[in-house]
């Protein structure tokens, strides 16, 4: 059936062309992404309350939520943030599955609607959204700029917004610096006060006459009428014709206020180019197409300028994720195709051109079959699939390498290309499929690494999984049906051949020779590995390996945060803003500077988006790296040193945006307790020791203080005298102040409120406010100071809690050359327990940020380390039948530690996170060649050589294999390692830890694996005076288990030859007869047998071997002969012209010389076989 498939090679060509065109069309569908999407488990909960202030929106919104929130389970964290108006609640659950999150969700979602009843009447519906990478930062920023804020431009805005959010690759739109749209009635409160009008009668009135109504239907005869009551419009003029009841008589609404359409108060405010503007900040949904999003952006944009065009009104392309998308992607595809390249031209140096391109054949065809896989998956396109890719590139070929080489034999001793093709694959099916489940062994458990390192790198190990499992299937039937149709892969005999064949007999020579001296100090050897390995765990644990655990490529993107002194109003903040940004564009070049906007009210950082009147932020956009460009490093240190000092500013520190998985700020304490003088005291001590730290930088907390705060308390004793209403003392306070939405109608589908509130410039001190006068019922009126006790202080903008206390973050970033995550905070956590907690008694410090998601994924890293080791020695272990082999073999992987440690400091990259997921999968391709020499080694010693001399010989066979296999290796990950194709911090880290361990793991292995298959082996190795038994006919007969063994315990042709004697039945006779001779202690009549059965079978190995086995117990009973001596050549010299690698013949030919060399020294053997001290002539 094989043979068959291997001989329909139309067929072959067919599905490989198939594979290919069905591969590109998958590699085309992809969706183009820089990062994958990464599920953060992290729900989002907002809820407003109009008017109402932080303390507030604390105990009657946040609170209550909170409670809700505590009742669900599997959470990690809560936080929440409690500001003026506005509630938001972050929840993080634990690492879930699919279907528990779900769960879950749904738990909190019950839980948050059950609550709602709880809210006050004038808070909104709380909403909740599920935050992934996806959803958390902008695709696309947009900038909507006019000549002047104005309702019209909040239109467009929202037009904007719904046109957007109807293209497919569209979440959702978030508008920064909106303003709602709203029908204002300013009242002055002397006038109302003279026509006996209270505010809150004239906002009763605006409610009571400007609403719809519907008022049912009505039965008129036989006809049936829709009643409805309509009181809105969008028109100011009917509202200002509203009446209002005075002590004067009915007045028209204009006459004792001022109606117009305006804008509500702004919360925050963008500036682009010094001119009033709108941010529009474009979040694409998961699975979606980068490039094909910013494709339609580019074309509504165009669209709507041209019909803007003379408004001027301009919708301006900020920032966008192509550019660098398409760097990161192209920097990955570039490397991989050098790697390709260097992998063709390895094969090609080693094999030549027939074997190179035959080898290479399937490259092509695993990475069409992985795209198809892919894209069957819903994966999309982005750094993380290629890096797989560029990964398994060299790979790939290995077990390609090692068909054709067995075949390629085979076909140089006259088989046919069918039959060499058929038993090459059987020789080399069971050590080429254990090699790469090894190498899948140590990959697949990375598939289920928690955290937000697992869930980014999830589909690296996918892809290595799928490309290895498919080059399995290319090598073991499409390569061997190329050969069968292509009949010989026989390089000519050209002088680049000659001078490759020399050189690899060179390269074997000096080895052989290398490894002799080196296993003579076989000591100094296993001190010395272990003493590097030694030396390399005590560099990295004394500090001489960097370390920087998310080592990140940066955005071309960055924001510079600020604080002005608390208090300040948004139009002060935004001037800071603007002064930073005009520093900007004189620093920054054209060539560099793409766009820069600045806005206040709001700021977006790596711990989220923070709001406040006193923030304020510089988005900077760059163009693209050029030959001339600075890199983003150096402008934001040039930056660093140009803002220093500036006027103004409280506060000012940077954000870069980075690929790479989502974290935290490097530094994040959260300083949790409940009283908030306690709270802030130890907020401040945290970040003075943070100060004395070297290398931390950019320290910050998210506290929101000393806002100015008028605390009003109703006396209830005085509003009693006066014979007033306490509600109505209220609502005169908040129309007085910010209003009061009287009425709202809909207005284009949009929300239009009227909101009534005294006049501007009514008040310009705050005692002005307190002198105001409430209206009486007798036409008299008392003054507000009379009816409130009133106290000032400063306030919170902004409560924060976490984990259900309050809670203030100190946050930092660091210099990765200087110092690392877990050292500064294992350092300040250290400090602080033996030095400041007992000042703080009621105080607790949880350490999280970026510590948080390192913690998790180096235990979760080691964890699965170990499983990927089980799981290797379990395979190495059902092929070798042994305890101890397996360990021969993993001692490759503390080796291959060395060789990246050494790498790190001469290259001086960081120990990141990625460099320790290289090490992890570098434990399952570093075995891989200790692997085919311990194979090799049991293959020589069950053909009688001692486990030295069969470590020695197995050594010298495959060293030129092992080196192909590391080389290539090696070579498909050179490019992305040094930065050939372009740089990248992550994937070179990753590239070069792999490049590094396996270089030095695979020459160290080279000499140590023989070694340590030496020492191991001597004790229980079989006795060095028996030869190895002769194949039994009975085992192709047995059971299916005695079946497996001999194919275990012989190779190809001696398993094909047996299969020859067992069909023919003279030799059978011969053979059985011969068997039981030798085995009865007959080796005469054995001779007689097995020499026949060679005469009828001269290229027969079994045969072959049986007599010379014959002669040579023979000649172990009398002594040597020269008769029989040159009878045993006869047959040892027909092994060797059928197959020189036969491991009978080595042992055959080494009983020989000695049997001889005791006879020229006339010295009785007690053991002829016995072997002696490996000397190199014997070899």
């Amino acid at each position: 059936m094989y043979a068959q498939l291997l001989k329909n090679h139309i067929l072959t060509s067919l599905i490989a062309l198939l594979l290919l065109a069905l591969g590109f069309a998958a590699y085309q569908a992809l969706p183009r992404e820089q990062d994958p999407t990464v599920n953060f488990n992290y729900i989002d909960i907002r809820t407003t309350l109009p008017g109402a202030a932080a303390e507030d929106v604390e105990a009657q919104v946040t609170d209550v939520l909170e409670q809700a929130v505590r009742r669900v389970r599997d959470l990690r964290s809560v936080t929440s943030v409690s500001r003026a108006g506005a509630s938001t609640i972050g929840v993080r659950f634990l690492n879930l599955d699919d279907e528990t999150f779900a769960e879950r969700l749904g738990d909190l979602r019950r839980e948050i609607q059950n609550s709602a009843d709880l809210l006050p009447a004038a808070a909104s519906q709380p909403l909740v959204t599920k935050l992934t990478s996806a959803n958390s930062n902008a695709s696309v920023m947009l900038i909507l700029a006019g000549d002047e804020t104005t309702v019209e431009l909040m239109r467009l805005a929202r037009r904007i917004e719904k046109d957007l959010e109807n293209f497919a690759e569209v979440e959702e739109v978030r508008i920064e610096g909106e303003r709602e749209p709203e029908l204002q009635v300013l009242f002055e409160p002397a006038r109302l006060l003279g026509l006996g009008v209270a505010p809150t009668a004239l906002a009763d009135t605006v409610s009571a006459y400007f609403r719809d109504l519907a008022a049912g239907t009505l039965q008129v005869g036989s006809r049936e009428w829709l009643v409805r009551v309509q009181g809105t419009s969008s028109d100011p003029g009917y509202l200002a014709g509203l009446p209002v009841l005075t002590a004067q008589g009915e007045v028209p609404l204009r006459s004792v206020a001022e109606v117009r359409l305006g804008l509500a108060e702004p919360m925050e405010m963008v500036r682009y180019q010094n001119r009033p503007a709108l941010l529009l900040n474009v979040v694409k949904q998961g699975d979606a197409n980068v490039f094909e999003l910013v494709r339609q952006v580019e074309e509504y944009l165009r669209a709507f300028n041209r019909q803007q065009a003379g408004s001027g009104v301009e919708l301006v392309l900020l920032s966008d994720q192509t550019a660098q998308t398409q760097h990161a992607i192209g920097v990955m595809e570039a490397n991989a195709l050098t790697g390709l390249v260097l992998v063709l031209l390895v094969t090609w140096l080693f094999l030549g051109g027939k074997l190179a391109l035959l080898t290479s054949l399937g490259l092509p065809l695993v990475l069409a079959g992985s795209f198809i896989v892919l894209h069957l998956l819903d994966q999309t396109l982005n750094v993380v699939v290629l890096l797989g890719l560029v990964i398994v590139l060299g790979m790939l070929v290995d077990d390609a390498v090692v068909v054709v080489d067995a075949i390629h034999l085979r076909l140089q001793r006259g088989r046919t290309a069918l039959d060499a093709a058929v038993s090459g694959v059987r020789e080399v099916a069971a050590p080429v499929t254990a090699a790469v489940l090894t190498t899948i062994a140590a990959f697949l458990p990375l598939m289920l690494l928690p955290g937000v390192l697992g869930d980014y790198m999830r589909v690296t190990p996918l892809v290595v999984v799928v490309a290895l499992t498919l080059s399995l299937i290319e090598a073991f039937w499409i390569l061997p049906s190329h050969i069968v149709a292509w009949r010989s892969v026989t390089a000519r005999r050209t002088a680049v051949q000659r001078l490759r064949e020399a050189i690899t007999r060179r390269i074997r020579h000096a080895y052989t020779k290398l490894l002799l001296r080196a296993l003579r100090r076989s000591r100094w050897i296993a001190a010395a590995a272990f003493g590097a390995l030694l030396l390399a765990l005590g560099a990295v644990s004394a500090g001489a390996v960097r370390m920087d655990f998310f080592a990140s490529d940066p955005a071309r993107i960055f924001y510079i945060s600020l604080s002005t002194p608390p208090g300040t109003t948004l139009t002060r903040t935004l001037e800071a803003a603007r002064a930073v940004e005009q520093a900007v564009n004189i620093e920054l070049s054209p060539e560099e500077l793409r766009g820069s906007a600045s806005y206040a009210g709001v700021q977006y950082g790596p711990d989220g988006r923070a709001s406040g009147s006193h923030l304020g932020q510089v988005a900077v956009s760059l163009q693209a790296p050029g030959a001339h460009t600075r890199s983003i490093g150096k402008m934001i240190e040039l930056l660093r040193t140009r803002l220093h000092g500036l006027g103004g500013i409280a506060t000012l520190s940077f954000y870069q945006v980075t690929s790479g998985p989502p974290v935290d700020a490097p530094i994040n304490v959260k300083v949790r307790g409940d009283s908030a003088a306690e709270i802030r005291a130890a907020a401040d001590r945290v970040a003075a020791l943070l100060q004395g730290f070297e290398g931390v930088r950019d320290i910050r907390d998210d506290d929101a203080r000393g806002r100015a705060e008028l605390t009003l308390r109703l006396d209830s004793d005085a509003i009693t005298r006066v014979g007033l209403d306490p509600n109505m003392v209220a609502r005169s306070i908040r129309l007085l102040s910010d209003g009061e939405v009287a009425a709202a109608m809909r207005e284009r589908g949009e929300p239009l409120g009227v909101r009534v509130k005294a006049a501007e410039g009514a008040v310009t001190q705050l005692d002005d406010f307190l002198r105001h006068d409430i209206a009486l019922a007798d036409g008299g009126a008392v003054a507000l100071a009379h009816l409130v006790h009133a106290e000032t202080a400063p306030g919170a903008d902004e409560i924060r809690h976490y984990n259900f206390r309050r809670a203030i973050s100190v946050m930092a970033e660091i210099d990765p050359d200087l110092t690392d995550t877990v050292s500064v905070n294992r350092r300040l956590q250290a400090l602080w327990e033996s030095h400041h907690a007992r000042f703080y008694p009621q105080v607790v410090l949880d350490f999280s940020g970026e510590l948080d998601d390192i913690e998790e994924s180096l235990a979760s890293l080691g964890g699965f380390f170990l499983l990927g080791l089980g799981l290797i020695y379990l395979i190495l272990a059902t092929q070798f039948r042994s305890y101890l082999q397996p360990l021969i073999v993993l001692a490759a992987v503390p080796l291959a530690f060395i060789g990246v440690v050494i790498g790190l400091m001469l290259s001086r990259m960081p120990l990141s996170l990625y460099t320790i997921y290289g090490i992890v999968a570098l434990a399952g391709v570093t075995v891989n060649g200790a692997i085919v020499l311990v194979s090799a080694a049991n293959a020589y010693q069950r053909a009688g050589l001692g486990p030295w001399a069969a470590a020695v010989c197995a050594a010298r066979r495959r060293v030129i294999p092992i080196l192909i296999s590391s080389v290539t290796t090696m070579a498909g990950l050179w490019s992305l390692a040094t930065g050939l194709a372009g740089e990248s911090r992550v994937w070179g880290a990753v590239a070069g830890a792999i490049i590094w361990g396996l270089g030095f793991s695979t020459l160290l292995s080279l000499f140590v694996t023989p070694l340590l298959y030496g020492l191991s082996s001597k004790a229980h190795s079989a006795p060095r005076d028996e030869l190895p038994a002769l194949p039994r006919l009975q085992q192709l007969e047995a059971n299916w288990l005695a079946r497996w063994r001999a194919h275990i315990h012989l190779s190809a042709r001696e398993r094909s030859d047996l299969n020859l004697i067992h069909t023919d039945q003279h030799l059978r006779i011969l053979y059985l007869q011969g068997y039981r001779a030798l085995a009865t202690g007959n080796a005469w009549i054995a001779l007689k047998h097995f020499q026949e059965a060679a005469a009828l079978a001269p290229d027969n190995i079994v045969t072959n071997a049986a007599a010379a086995r014959a002669s040579f117990e023979i000649m172990k009973e009398t002594g040597y002969d020269e008769g029989y001596g040159r009878r045993m050549r006869r047959f040892l010299q027909r092994i060797r012209r059928i197959d020189p690698e036969a491991p009978a013949l080595a042992a055959l030919e080494a009983a020989l010389r000695r049997l001889r060399r005791a006879r020229s020294h006339r010295q009785a053997l007690d053991s002829p076989t016995r072997l002696k001290p490996i000397r190199a002539p014997e070899l």
